[in-house]
C-alpha cells in the first residue's frame, strides 16, 4: 500500500519535504557523491590501459616469439 498523499503532494510531482532541512541535505544522497563513483574516477583510464596491456602481451607471446634463446 502506498502512503496517502495530500492533494498538494499529488499535483506537484516533486517530493514534498516535511523536514525543513531535507531539501538542503538531499545533495548528499546524489549518486555522484557515492564511494564507488569516487573509486571509479580515482584512476581514469585504468581499465582501458589494462585491456591494452593484456592485448599487447598476448600479441607478443603469439606473434613476436624470438627463435633464438640463450
Amino acid at each position: 500500500m502506498s502512503p496517502k498523499l495530500s492533494h498538494n503532494e499529488a499535483n506537484v510531482g516533486t517530493p514534498v519535504y516535511h523536514d525543513p532541512w531535507a531539501k538542503r541535505e538531499a545533495w548528499r544522497k546524489h549518486p555522484i557523491f557515492s564511494k564507488t563513483a569516487g573509486l571509479r574516477t580515482l584512476f581514469p583510464g585504468l581499465g582501458i590501459a589494462t585491456v591494452a596491456f593484456a592485448a599487447y602481451c598476448g600479441y607478443e607471446a603469439v606473434f613476436l616469439k624470438d627463435k633464438k634463446h640463450h
